[in-house]
Formats: structure tokens, C-alpha cells, sequence
């Protein structure tokens, strides 16, 4: 139905779609203040979604911007508590809920650039008309008079006409994915045949490398065919490298010498490594018995007096000698000095057999000294002399990494062919890519925009004639860019905010908001709510209330015609409700009462707010609630 709450000025009508809005989980309270934030602690709505009902309720946010504290209950139906409930949610998950109820896809607009994706409260922007824009020139949508909307909005018109779909929105960023995938696997596939193609040019000359390297015999015919010299190609590949040195049994004397030669030359570097630790060792042992027999001597020269003073006594009869232990002590460093004389004795003999096995062990040394000196000659001469040894071992060499060279460009070979891996993955993600571009392409977007654009455009013409419009069988345009109109005329092309009359910027407005809600109502399952909101449309007509005076208005019309005016606005809207068959409401805030819209199918009274009866109740309002604001 279309719901009509009529009332006299200040009685709270203006202050029902900011509820709304601020109950769907507006960014901002813009509720006036005064009366109704003083008297209202809690604020809410009742919802049909296709789940049931939907409590959504939010805290008067104070001195703050907003809140998040919300309430939501649930249900087939749900009853309004009659006490303030206490939080149970928040405004982000309500934003959540209605977006998930909505049918929202959750990715942004373009996989490029800053652009968002659609929310919920996107969608407000067609579903209300406070009294600031339900006759305003300049402004044709619900917060389109911020930039940041509007740029928003402008983004969103395709989503919200049909012309960009959620599975095309899905089917673009795996376009965007699959298209960068694309580019670096063709970039690899262009530089592996690059480098085939300059492969290609010397795969003659890799023949007859060949043929001389003795992979391919002498008679062997180089082909013309591509396929045919790949094919050789790859039967080189194959060769047994040994078998193809034709020259090795005539070579067979010199290696096998150089070889017992390389022998010689290891074992006789193991004998001298062997001399020479010995002889080290040797050195050592002669160093400690020269130290030894040094320390012996000392000790010797220190008990040489012992034999001096043993004469003495014996020569003397020393009585000073003969106190005491005095002999005794005589007779012990006397043996101590006979014990340091045989260790000397003996020293010498220990040094010289020392002496002996070191000049063995030195002249051994210098005999596998010379035998090396003369196997690594031998060797050089050998290497020398035979050229062919070298230029044989040189050629197996090559052979090896010529054949390493030929595997690498084959293999590259292959990843480019148009049969291979590589080719196949590139293919594979063309196809798929053919596939998402029949789902989503930019062309496909403009033309289906132009076409909902052109659908909505001819609604909005079959409404005009029956509304109070300057020219009402003039076709209109819906300007994307721009977010407004132009009418289209014979002579010219006039947009809205060229045009005079708060009748026809009135009239168009409501032409336009109708005809999206019939476009949105054929799409299944759009997304936009069923619901339209207007604050006083009929202002243009009674801009100081309609119970005033019977004579003509300011509009130089008289009262009657002003209220058959506003009275097709709400036989428009009627007429549109009845199509929707329960799908559309319309809320009406106005002052117009019953005499002015009464007996008009589809519209009925929903509040009539006068005298004590307000959108806050009386009882409500204390002493200290002011009352100036309501």
C-alpha cells in the first residue's frame, strides 16, 4: 500500500526517514535533535525479509556521531518489546545481514583501482526522498549531494540495473586473475620459441658438427625438412659417445702408459710422503737426546764436588767430616756423580745411532725425491710427444658438451612446439578465458546498461502523463554520469536543473523513483528493498500548509488545481503499488490529509499526526524535554 502519514508541521514527520536510515545501520544519527533524541532512547524498525521478521533496533548515540549498539530479534513475526532492550549486536553485523539478505556479491566492482563493493547501504540512495531532495533541481537520488556518494553511486548504476551481475562480477576477476596468468605464460612460451627459431637457423651446421664429431657417419645426408632434421637430431642425442672415436685402438699404447705412468707417480708420492715423516720424526728424537745429555751434564758439574771433598777426607782424616752422618751423605752424592757419569757415557752411542737412520731416512728421501721428479717427466714428454693423446681427449670433451647442448635446445625445443606442455597450458587458458568473456565483456556491460537505462526511461514516460509535468508526453534520458535527467524535446535536450518549476522537478522525481522500482520488481531477486519513502512531496503546492486560505496559492493556481496536482502524485503511486501486487510500499509523510488523496486505490492512512498525537507520545515527554524541535 501506499502508507500515508499525514500530520501538521512539527509533529515528527521529517524525523521518520532518518530512523530508518539510522536503524539500518547508517555511518551517522542524523535524527534531529531535540524532543525526539531527548525523549528516545532506543530507536527501531520492523522489516519483512524473505527469513520474516527483522527487529532492528540502535541506541540514541548522545554527544557521539553514532553507536554501534544494536538490538536485532527475529522471527516469522516478531513483538516489539514495550521496555529498552539491551544490545545484542552491532551495526557492522546488521550491515552484514542485510547485505547477505540483499544478495550482495561480496567482491568489489572492478579487480583494479579503489572501487568497493556494493553494500546494503549503497541501495538507499532509490529508496528515499526527504523533503531537501523530493523537489530538488540538482539532486535526483538519496545522499548524492556528497561527492563521495555520488562517485560511489555512479560506480554501483550498472550493479544496481542488471547490467553487472554477481556472476559477472565473479567472471571479471577471474578474467583479471587468468589474463595476468596468461601474460607471463605467453611471455615464457615468446622466449622459448624465440630461442628456437635462432636454434632453428643453426641446425645445419649442429649436422655437421655432427658428422665430424663422429655422432653420425661420414655419408650421412643432411635432410630439408624441419621434422626430419629434428628427428636427426634427436637420434644424435642417443649416440654412444665411446663408440664413435674411431681412432681409440691406435691411441690404446700411449693411454695405457700414461696410465701405469699416473700410478707410478701416486705410489711414489706415497713413498716420499712417507720418507719425510720419518725423517721429521727422526729430527725430533735427536733435538730431545741433545736437550737430555745437556741437562746431565749440568747435574754432573753440579756433583763434581762430592769427589773433591771425598779426597780431601781421605787424604786428611778431616775430624769436621767425620761428625755426623757427614761420611754417608759423602758416599751417596759420590754414587749419584758415578750414576750421571754412565748416563753420559751412554748418551753419545744413543745419538749416534740417531745420527745414522737420520742419513738413511735423508737419502731414501732424496731418491724418491728424484724417481718423482722423473715419473712427472716422463709424463710431460709423454703428453708432448702424442699429440693425439691430447687432441683425443679434447674431442671427447667436446663431443660431451656438444651432445649436453643438443639435449637443452631439443628439450626447448619441445616446450615450444605447439603440441607441448607449455603450448597446452597457454591454450587451456584462452579457452578459458573465451568462456568468462561470453559471461562478462565491457561491451556486453554497455549494452545491457543501455538497454535496463531505456527500459526504465520508457516506465518513467508511461508515468509522467499522469502527473502535474510541464511537458508530459516528452521523452526523458537518465544521465549515469551525471545522476539526474535530461527531457528530451524536439528542439533541444534540457537536464532537470535546466528546467523551471518545483511541479515538474517534483514530477520528475517521482516518475523516476516509480520506474526504477517497477524495473527493479521485474529482475528476480534484485537487491534494492521494496520500499520508497517520501517527506511532503506536496510542499511544491502548499509550501505553509494546506488548511490555509481557499484562495490562489502561490503558484498562481487556485487550491483546487493545486490539490488535483497533488493528488495525481498520489494516484501515481497508488496506480504503481496496485501493480506491484504487495510487492511495493510506499510511505508518504505529508501534510496533505485525507480530502486530498482520499478514495484513491492502493492508499491509506497509516497515522494522522495532530494536535496531542505525534511521532513521540506525549506521556513521553517530561518536564525537562524540550519541545521547541519536535
Amino acid at each position: 500500500m501506499v502508507n500515508v502519514v499525514s500530520g501538521a508541521s512539527k509533529t515528527g514527520k521529517s524525523a521518520v526517514i532518518p530512523i530508518i536510515d539510522y536503524c539500518l545501520a547508517s555511518g551517522k544519527c542524523s535524527i534531529p535533535v531535540g524532543t525526539i533524541r531527548e525523549a528516545c532512547s532506543w530507536f527501531g524498525i520492523v522489516i519483512e525479509t524473505i527469513e520474516g521478521q527483522k527487529l532492528l533496533a540502535r541506541r540514541e548515540p548522545g554527544d557521539a556521531r553514532s553507536t554501534g549498539d544494536m538490538f536485532m530479534l527475529e522471527g516469522k513475526t516478531v513483538d516489539v518489546p514495550l521496555q529498552a532492550p539491551d544490545k545484542n549486536t552491532t551495526s557492522d553485523f546488521v550491515k552484514k545481514s542485510l547485505d547477505r539478505l540483499a544478495g550482495l556479491s561480496q567482491l568489489g566492482l572492478a579487480p583494479e583501482g579503489d572501487v568497493a563493493r556494493v553494500s546494503f547501504r549503497d541501495l538507499t540512495a532509490f529508496t528515499f526522498q526527504p523533503q531537501y531532495i523530493v523537489a530538488n533541481p540538482m539532486v535526483l537520488y538519496f545522499n548524492a549531494d556528497t561527492t563521495e556518494h555520488r562517485e560511489k553511486l555512479k560506480s554501483i548504476y550498472p550493479y544496481v540495473l542488471g547490467a553487472v551481475t554477481p556472476e559477472m562480477l565473479a567472471a571479471r576477476w577471474e578474467i583479471d586473475r587468468l589474463t595476468r596468468e596468461l601474460r607471463r605464460k605467453e611471455a615464457a612460451l615468446n622466449s622459448t620459441r624465440s630461442a628456437v627459431r635462432a636454434w632453428q637457423n643453426e641446425t645445419q651446421a649442429w649436422l655437421r658438427t655432427s658428422i665430424e664429431l663422429g655422432l653420425l657417419p661420414p655419408d650421412t645426408i643432411i635432410p630439408s625438412e624441419w621434422e626430419a632434421v629434428v628427428d636427426m637430431l634427436r637420434r644424435v642425442t642417443g649416440a654412444n659417445t665411446r663408440q664413435s672415436f674411431a681412432s681409440l685402438g691406435s691411441i690404446a699404447p700411449s693411454l695405457d702408459e700414461l696410465e701405469v705412468l699416473r700410478s707410478e707417480e701416486t705410489r711414489v708420492a706415497a713413498e716420499l710422503g712417507e720418507r719425510r715423516q720419518r725423517l721429521n720424526e727422526v729430527q725430533r728424537l735427536l733435538g730431545s737426546s741433545e736437550s737430555y745429555g745437556s741437562a746431565i751434564r749440568i747435574q754432573r758439574d753440579r756433583l763434581d764436588i762430592a769427589g773433591w771433598m771425598r779426597e780431601r777426607v781421605s787424604e786428611s782424616d778431616d775430624p769436621i767430616a767425620m761428625v755426623g752422618a757427614g761420611a754417608e751423605k759423602l758416599a751417596a752424592l759420590n754414587e749419584a756423580l758415578v750414576s750421571v757419569d754412565v748416563q753420559l757415557r751412554t748418551q753419545p752411542a744413543l745419538s749416534d745411532t740417531f745420527d745414522r737412520e737420520r742419513l738413511r731416512l735423508r737419502t731414501e728421501l732424496e731418491e724418491a725425491t728424484s724417481r718423482l721428479a722423473n715419473v712427472r717427466q716422463r709424463i710431460v714428454l709423454l703428453e708432448q710427444q702424442s699429440e693425439q693423446v691430447r687432441q683425443e681427449t679434447y674431442r671427447h670433451d667436446r663431443v660431451e658438451r656438444f651432445i649436453g647442448r643438443l639435449e637443452q635446445a631439443l628439450t626447448t625445443f619441445e616446450r615450444s612446439d605447439e603440441g607441448s606442455e607449455q603450448a597446452d597450458e597457454v591454450r587451456a587458458l584462452q579457452e578459458r578465458l573465451s568462456a568468462l568473456r561470453a559471461i562478462y565483456s565491457d561491451s556486453q556491460v554497455t549494452r545491457k546498461l543501455a538497454n535496463a537505462l531505456r527500459q526504465v526511461e520508457n516506465y518513467a514516460a508511461s508515468i509522467i502523463p499522469d502527473l502535474d509535468a510541464e511537458w508530459p508526453n516528452a521523452p526523458i534520458a537518465v544521465v549515469v554520469p551525471d545522476l539526474t535527467i535530461k527531457v528530451i524535446q524536439p528542439e533541444r535536450e534540457d537536464y532537470l536543473w535546466e528546467i523551471g518549476s518545483g511541479a515538474n522537478w517534483l514530477a520528475y522525481h517521482v516518475a523516476v523513483t516509480l520506474a526504477l522500482q517497477r524495473f527493479f520488481l521485474d529482475q528476480p531477486h534484485h537487491p534494492v528493498p521494496g520500499f520508497v519513502i517520501y517527506d511532503q512531496p506536496s510542499q511544491v503546492y502548499f509550501p505553509r500548509g494546506f488548511e490555509v486560505g481557499n484562495g490562489p496559492g502561490p503558484t498562481g493556481r487556485s487550491r483546487d488545481e493545486d490539490i488535483a496536482a497533488v493528488r495525481s502524485v498520489f494516484k501515481a503511486m497508488g496506480n504503481e503499488v496496485v501493480r506491484a501486487k504487495g510487492r511495493l510500499q510506499l510511505i508518504v509523510l505529508d501534510h496533505a490529509g485525507s480530502d486530498v488523496w482520499g478514495d484513491l486505490q492502493g492508499v491509506s492512512l497509516a497515522h494522522e499526526w495532530r494536535g496531542d498525537d505525534k511521532l513521540v507520545p506525549k506521556e513521553w515527554i517530561t518536564p525537562e524535554t524540550p519541545v521547541d524541535n519536535v
